[in-house]
C-alpha cells in the first residue's frame, strides 16, 4: 500500500516540482513509531537550499490538502537527497555513469546482497557495475535500492 501511495504522490507532485525548475528524486511514505512521514527529496544542478525546500513544501502541502490522497495524518518533509542520493529513474543511471554506487538486492544474487562498484549503466533492464576489473549485471527486478557512494 505504501508503494501505491508513493506512486500516486509522485504523479501528483512531479509536475509541480518540475515547474519550479527542480527534480523530484524520490518519494517515501513510511511509518516510524506512531507517526507517518511523507518525504520528498528534491534536487537541481548545484544542489537545493532551504528556500527551495520551503517553497516546494508550501506548494505541495496546499495541493495535497486539496486533493487529500492520503487517508491518515502524516508529516511532510522536503529535503535534498544528500550526497548518497538514490538512483531510481533511467535518467539517473545515465547521468551518474562512471560514479561509485552501492546496489542492495532483495535476496542473494551470485552469493551477495550488496554490490559496490563503478556504474557502467542500465543495460537491458540490468544494473551493470564494474569492480575489481570484473563486470556484474544485476537484474533490476532483484534490486531493493541503488545509491551513490562517497569516494574518499
Amino acid at each position: 500500500m505504501n508503494k501505491l501511495i508513493e506512486q500516486q504522490i509522485e504523479t501528483l507532485v512531479e509536475p509541480l516540482v518540475s515547474e519550479k525548475g527542480l527534480e523530484l528524486v524520490n518519494v517515501e511514505y513510511v511509518k516510524e513509531g506512531a507517526h507517518w512521514y511523507l518525504r520528498l527529496y528534491i534536487d537541481k544542478e548545484g544542489g537545493v537550499d532551504m528556500d527551495d525546500c520551503t517553497d516546494v513544501s508550501h506548494a505541495v502541502s496546499e495541493m495535497l490538502d486539496t486533493k487529500n490522497p492520503i487517508p491518515q495524518a502524516y508529516m511532510l518533509e522536503v529535503s535534498s537527497p544528500g550526497l548518497e542520493r538514490p538512483l531510481k529513474k533511467e535518467e539517473d543511471f545515465k547521468r551518474f555513469q562512471g560514479s561509485l554506487v552501492m546496489v542492495h538486492t532483495l535476496s542473494q544474487f551470485q552469493g551477495f546482497k550488496k554490490f559496490s562498484g563503478t556504474l557502467v549503466g542500465l543495460i537491458n533492464d540490468e544494473i551493470v557495475l564494474e569492480y575489481e576489473n570484473k563486470r556484474v549485471a544485476i537484474p533490476r527486478d532483484l534490486v531493493k535500492k541503488t545509491h551513490l557512494l562517497l569516494d574518499f
